[in-house]
């Protein structure tokens, strides 16, 4: 049943002594709270007897505190465990540091972001001058003497970023050539030029396709895992370890990862050509009839062999770009996860970037070039 807040106030030989009852809540505590206020005013010691209350909320619990805090010098609580659970609690609440004002941003802190943006950037192109001269100075130790080379590391990451990643490039590919061949024979259908299909789905696939969409993957595959792996290996101190004892990281984490990306990215390429064809193929035999010897004849006589060597130039570029932008980032992590984080989510957003802004580059030069 519920009992309005009181209290007794009593003369001990240590000083005040209050007495608490009933219920001190935010409904049940008034007036009782403020004639306890009152009542110890000007009291040097105090003993706090809360035994005998029957609920306790966190109002009554800062009223309480506020009371004893105001007046008496020294306050002696007497009570159960779960109210001196509960006062600890609001006493550190009401001590703890206010929640900070946002201030309203102004024009000066603006143009000062801004300014720290352009600064960011061009300390990210310098690093990367480095990191890329860094690089170039291990292909050339390489080259000089390839007895240096950790061949089995070599080929084992031509393995795992790679060779392991044929599948999805295959897979990917032969859906994105029958997409284009699919969609390509509804538009020429309404012309009665079925049989450009064709030359679409060479174009497309032999100039473009074949190699964006592998070099998106592996941004997504190969060059967030040479980041992360490499990261890794600095967030322990390996690679610091590495340098005590005399080995350059470039020699042993980058060239393997360079070299083996280098390597594998035409091969993936080749692999995602073979299958843009065949997905076209597949709609063109199915929807339009057109047989396997006209689709290849037609590829040959009127596509022919440029758009498949445009597309395969640009392999080797997008590979030297994906792989250095990975290990990159990767040199680049922090002592702490979040940096890793960051770091590997960095590289793959700066590889498919750069894989577009490549990928136009290219087509601009050949459109020049009338290729």
């Amino acid at each position: 049943m519920d009992q309005p807040a009181d209290f007794t106030l009593s003369q001990t030989a240590q000083g005040r002594a209050a007495v608490l009852s009933g219920d001190w809540t935010a409904t049940r505590m008034e007036p009782a709270n403020e004639k306890l206020v009152q009542a110890l005013v000007g009291v040097r010691e105090v003993s706090i007897d809360l035994t005998g209350i029957g609920r306790l909320d966190t109002a009554g619990a800062y009223e309480i505190l506020k009371a004893a805090d105001a007046s008496a010098r020294t306050v002696n609580y007497i009570a159960r465990p779960e109210i001196t659970r509960l006062l600890e609690l609001v006493d550190r609440a009401v001590k703890a540091e206010g929640t900070p004002v946002v201030r309203r941003r102004s024009f000066h802190e603006f143009f000062e972001r801004i300014g720290h943006g352009v600064i960011n950037v061009g300390l990210e192109a310098f690093d990367t001058m480095v990191f890329m001269g860094h690089l170039l100075v291990a292909i050339a130790r390489a080259c000089a003497n390839p007895r240096r080379v950790r061949w089995a590391a070599c080929f084992s990451l031509f393995e795992r970023a790679g060779l392991d990643a044929l599948p999805i490039v295959v897979t990917t590919t032969f859906f994105i050539g029958a997409v284009v061949g699919l969609l390509g024979a509804n538009m020429l259908r309404t012309f009665g030029a079925q049989v450009f299909v064709v030359q679409l789905i060479g174009v497309a696939v032999l100039r473009e396709f074949n190699v964006i969409i592998t070099a998106v993957l592996l941004a997504g595959r190969s060059g967030s895992s040479f980041a992360a792996e490499i990261g890794a290996m600095k967030m322990n101190q390996e690679i610091d370890a590495m340098r005590v004892l005399g080995v350059d990281p470039f020699d042993a984490l980058v060239f393997p990862r360079f070299f083996a990306l280098f390597l594998a990215f035409p091969l993936l390429v080749f692999a995602a050509t073979i299958a843009g064809l065949a997905g076209g193929l597949v709609v063109a035999w199915s929807q339009l009839g057109l047989g396997p010897t006209f689709f290849f004849s037609q590829l040959l006589t009127t596509v022919g062999p440029t758009h498949f060597w445009v597309g395969m130039s640009k392999a080797p570029v997008l590979a030297i770009i994906i792989a250095g932008i990975g290990c990159h980032q990767g040199m680049e992590v922090g002592g702490d996860v979040e940096s890793l984080g960051r770091k590997v989510t960095a590289s793959v957003v700066h590889a498919i970037f750069a894989t577009i802004l490549i990928d136009a580059v290219f087509a601009l030069i050949y459109m020049k070039l009338d290729i």
